[in-house]
């Protein structure tokens, strides 16, 4: 008796909206499927033959998949998340041993003659269970170091299996699990070294090669080395409060900036840089003695983003040197540094011409100029916003925009609504997983982002990707549906 109340009370909590809006992106990812791979010769849409039909069965598995979910128990996801992330590290490590070289990577493996998975769609889950178990522990703390280390480590891991996979798209899906680590406490200092390193590179990548004013002064190394000055300066106020610092390293850093670039224009013209170098090599020495001064941990860590920064710029060429060919071709046309509209950037140009050319309600389903005569490579998988941008224009473009962001606005609602930190860990991890798929996916098709190949969550064409975002999902949802038994 008290088995049945408990399973009338999870059927009542499901929250039905946001299995909605799941069934709503499927279908309509299914149509766009069909506007992306419509053969003229095999017109049968429902045929195992077309990807739209392979589609169907993706989908209809799925919501077994989805069922099946529905019905685990949150226990047995709490008591194995540890066995399942080890086990999914575990096959990732495998796959970079036994998978066949597909378009230059080993990442998916094949089941039977037709079927293939990639298991780093299905780590992701595994990655958000073991973190929302590591921080429901008892005594955690994310501003502890040894605590954000283990955190971090188990985001990591999986990484640089998939890179060594040479997936590198796939591994950066998982830097959305650092949004979920902010949300949870993480100091924002970590996010926004981030974010300066991705500042540094593409303004010392950009610029390297411009000068300033006909003067030996490279605007790309100028640029990073005087952000470093005003970041860490920054930092310094914000973290630090120490007023009287701030204004010696402004006055020093600053000043001796001006004046050695003063002195390059009117003077003797020199690489200004050298001396910006000596200030940045100044000011971490009067940081790092502030540290020891004062025995604050804030300075030495101030002390060593500075250092960080310097090095990293100098880094860059030898990282940037260390990417696949077709990798640094595409960030050097994203950044303007090429123009190659009939190689690197074809994908891009190509998928602008088919969103472009559906005008504001489109062609028509089926009626796509631009996808029928297979204009835009891999247009049924990562470039599937194309399809919905010709054959549906601006209105359907929009309309599918504004599901999704429903979509994660309930995710979000869902999350904030969690009674532990475990389920509340999991679900800002799948909406954070998510929301990257959506900015990346679309902002590459409209050239906004680097082309690194992820799909379109329920729209792009595949089963491995469509069966890790409903496990995604619905452990969540399922997790979700037992909130208001904890509390009996």
């Amino acid at each position: 008796m008290e088995q049945e109340q408990g399973s009338k009370g999870i059927f009542l909590s499901i929250d039905w909206m946001t299995i909605l809006l799941y069934v709503i992106l499927i279908v309509w990812g299914w149509f766009s499927v069909c506007g992306a791979c419509y053969d003229f010769n095999n017109p049968d849409l429902f045929s195992w033959e077309t990807n739209s039909g392979k589609q169907i069965v993706w989908a209809g598995t799925s919501f077994v998949l989805a069922a099946a979910l529905m019905l685990i128990e949150k226990r047995i996801y709490d008591t194995t998340a540890y066995i399942t992330y080890i086990l999914m590290m575990l096959l990732l490590a495998v796959t970079i041993v036994i998978a066949p070289d597909t378009k230059g990577s080993h990442s998916w493996l094949p089941i039977g003659s037709s079927v293939k998975i990639q298991p780093a769609e299905f780590a992701k889950f595994s990655v958000a269970l073991a973190l929302g178990k590591l921080m429901d522990r008892y005594g955690y703390n994310i501003k502890n170091l040894k605590d954000i280390g283990l955190a971090v480590g188990m985001i990591l891991l999986p990484m640089l299996l998939i890179i060594a996979q040479k997936e590198t798209g796939s591994a950066l899906v998982y830097f959305a699990f650092f949004l979920m680590l902010y949300r949870e406490g993480m100091t924002g200092s970590l996010l926004f070294t981030g974010f300066a390193c991705v500042v540094y590179f593409v303004v010392g990548m950009k610029f390297s090669d411009s000068y300033l004013a006909e003067m030996p002064i490279s605007i790309g190394e100028f640029s990073v080395l005087l952000l470093t000055m005003i970041f860490t300066i920054g930092m310094v106020w914000v973290y630090c409060r120490n007023m009287q610092a701030v204004r010696i390293m402004a006055y020093t850093c600053m000043g001796g900036t001006a004046l050695a670039l003063l002195f390059s224009i009117f003077v003797i013209p020199f690489n200004v840089c050298y001396v910006m170098l000596g200030l940045c090599i100044l000011m971490i020495g009067y940081i790092i003695g502030l540290a020891i001064y004062t025995r604050l941990i804030r300075y030495g860590l101030i002390a060593l983003f500075a250092i960080a920064s310097t090095s990293f710029f100098y880094l860059t060429d030898s990282l940037f040197e260390r990417l696949d060919d077709h990798q640094r071709i595409r960030i050097e046309v994203l950044l303007g540094m090429k123009d190659d509209p009939r190689g690197a950037g074809y994908n891009v140009n190509q998928a602008k011409i088919a969103i472009g050319s559906g005008g504001l309600f489109g062609k028509g389903f089926l009626n796509g100029t631009q996808t029928k005569l297979r204009y835009v490579p891999e247009q049924h998988t990562d470039f599937i916003f194309c399809t919905v941008g010709e054959e549906e224009g601006f209105v359907g473009s929009a309309g599918v925009l504004i599901v999704y962001l429903l979509f994660i606005w309930r995710l979000i609602i869902v999350a904030e609504r969690q009674p532990d930190t475990m389920g509340r860990v999991y679900g800002y991890s799948v909406m954070c997983i998510f929301l990257f798929h959506l900015f990346i996916n679309v902002g590459m098709v409209l050239g906004l982002t680097p082309v690194i190949g992820i799909p379109l969550p329920f729209f792009s064409y595949g089963g491995s990707s469509l069966w890790g975002f409903t496990l995604l999902l619905f452990i969540f949802l399922r997790m979700d549906a037992e909130r208001n038994l904890k509390r009996q």
